[in-house]
């Protein structure tokens, strides 16, 4: 389990970042087409003056490295499936 440090600040964890913008990407493609990175972002950055562009692209690269985003060119999308480890755990 991934921890929070406790001085940390929450609007700005990976874990709470990647919730949004799989929150942000499962409303914009509904019928699981390829959406515009820059209007994701947009809407990510306008929910709090702490965000970044770093850190969107670092939660882009966080969710592309566990397979959860697919990119084609300058879109994104989110995949429908569920990758299973061979431990059992659900990504």
């Amino acid at each position: 389990m991934i921890l929070a440090h406790p001085d940390s600040d929450l609007q700005k964890n990976i874990m709470v970042l990647t919730a949004d913008v799989i929150r942000i990407l499962s409303t914009k493609n509904r019928k699981g087409s390829f959406v515009l990175v820059e209007d994701v972002m947009d809407d990510f950055l306008k929910v709090s003056e702490k965000r970044s562009p770093d850190l969107f692209l670092n939660t882009l690269t966080f969710l592309y490295s566990l397979g959860i985003i697919e990119r084609n060119q300058y879109r994104i999308k989110l995949l429908n499936t569920i990758k299973q480890t061979k431990q059992g755990e659900l990504f």
